[in-house]
């Protein structure tokens, strides 16, 4: 009897998850409304930059904008590793020579071979959209805040070592160069700087040891009733049969729904014709961003040396021992991302049980090419007493979950000490 009860139990908590999802897609609320709206939000961390216009809400009487600190990941990419179009090169030589392609497969196959040659060789580089994703971002920042830059000012610009952010680094700095050339700005991407940009590259000279939680959804799961049928549908429209072909179907699917994703970034959308449609990547997003999350979460305190550097440069700048108008840092998904969960931007690090529930507190095209925060100061006059910071979150006003009945304004002390705090609680 006990068996029963608990049986029932666990069934009646997966009907019930199901149905608060099912009544979120009725009434369009929250993230789901979004990507109604945008199926192509679905593409999560693959997602362009999406501009738009917002007006953002005016200062409190007689404070102006005077400093900025910044953290962005490099603009739209090739794909991140070889091993995605070497293994589609391989698998569809194989599939061509069997002929087990279907009419579909075949003319994808023919387009994908004469640009394979460029894929391989732009793997991990930053594509012509990422350099004018990064110029228009700093021109927008410039337009947004000309306060801060209007009389020129020091910037220090620090990267990755890694190519694409060295490039997107050097683009954003040069579009705030030119919309004023009075502004000079000192690039470095070096091991010195790598704690305050990507603290776990393996060259970073200074070594930390932080816990790794797990996201509490992950103990229920099971109780996730997601779709996961697109890897075997995109295969069975490019495919007659797998069999005999490297790689497993699941394997294969997945290489496909990643290759279709990536192609807005390169310039080459249309290349796989039919094959895929955003409403059908759409259809399997809460689950593909449950994962992001579990990816993301336990890296959390491993960007504290960011936050931390967030503080100190800032610090500095209010003390008068530093005279940057702006902190600007390049670096990956897999620092923003943690960093934007460590933050508790938007709700973030609410880390909630109920996997339906993640949803609303995270959504992982908010981590998208070229994503950013924007820490923006304000002050009176040139009084540094009571300055008030606001964050921006791929241009939007974000919340945090400091104190403030002034949002989306909060007191510099506060998100100081909030943030020192929650620092010092998890070294």
């Amino acid at each position: 009897m006990k068996k029963i009860v608990i049986e029932f139990k666990r069934v009646a908590a997966v009907v019930g998850f199901a149905v608060v999802a099912l009544s979120a897609w009725a009434q369009g609320g929250g993230p789901l409304e979004e990507l109604k709206a945008n199926p192509r939000k679905a593409y999560g961390t693959d997602y362009p930059y999406e501009f738009t216009s917002e007006k953002l809400t005016k200062a409190p009487r007689g404070y102006k904008p005077f400093y900025i600190s910044h953290y962005g990941r490099h603009g739209s990419r090739y794909y991140w590793s070889t091993y995605l179009y070497k293994e589609l090169d391989s698998l569809m030589a194989v599939a061509k020579e069997k002929q087990q392609l279907t009419p579909e497969g075949q003319a994808f196959c023919e387009k994908f071979m004469a640009v394979k040659d460029e894929l391989k060789t732009g793997v991990s580089e930053l594509s012509d959209l990422g350099w004018e994703q990064h110029q228009r971002i700093a021109r927008t920042m410039y337009n947004n805040f000309p306060e801060v830059f209007r009389k020129g000012g020091n910037v220090l610009a620090i990267s990755s070592l890694v190519g694409r952010c060295v490039i997107s680094m050097s683009g954003f700095c040069q579009e705030l160069v030119q919309c004023n050339p009075k502004i000079e700005i000192r690039e470095q991407s070096s091991r010195f700087t790598l704690d305050g940009v990507v603290p776990t590259d393996g060259q970073n000279p200074v070594k930390h040891e932080f816990p790794h939680p797990k996201p509490r959804f992950e103990q229920h799961r099971d109780q996730f009733q997601g779709v996961d049928k697109l890897r075997e549908t995109v295969v069975a429209r490019v495919f007659t049969t797998t069999e005999g072909l490297p790689f497993t179907p699941h394997h294969i699917g997945s290489d496909l729904i990643n290759l279709y994703t990536s192609l807005p970034n390169i310039g080459h959308e249309g290349l796989m014709g039919n094959l895929l449609t955003d409403e059908e990547v759409a259809s399997e997003w809460e689950g593909a961003n449950l994962g992001t999350y579990s990816w993301l979460f336990p890296d959390q305190y491993e960007m504290i040396p960011i936050l931390q550097d967030i503080i100190r440069k800032a610090d500095a700048v209010l003390d008068g021992s530093s005279d940057h108008v702006a902190d600007l840092r390049f670096g990956h998904d897999s620092c923003l991302g943690p960093l934007h969960i460590l933050m508790g931007i938007n709700g973030a690090d609410r880390d909630p049980e109920d996997p339906y529930e993640v949803k609303n507190c995270y959504q992982n095209w908010q981590t998208c090419k070229a994503c950013n925060v924007q820490l923006v100061f304000y002050r009176k006059g040139r009084s540094h007493e009571d300055v008030l910071v606001k964050c921006l979150l791929n241009g939007h006003e974000a919340t945090l979950p400091v104190p403030t009945d002034n949002a989306p304004y909060y007191k510099w002390s506060d998100f100081r000490q909030f943030y020192l705090a929650r620092c010092q609680n998890h070294q």
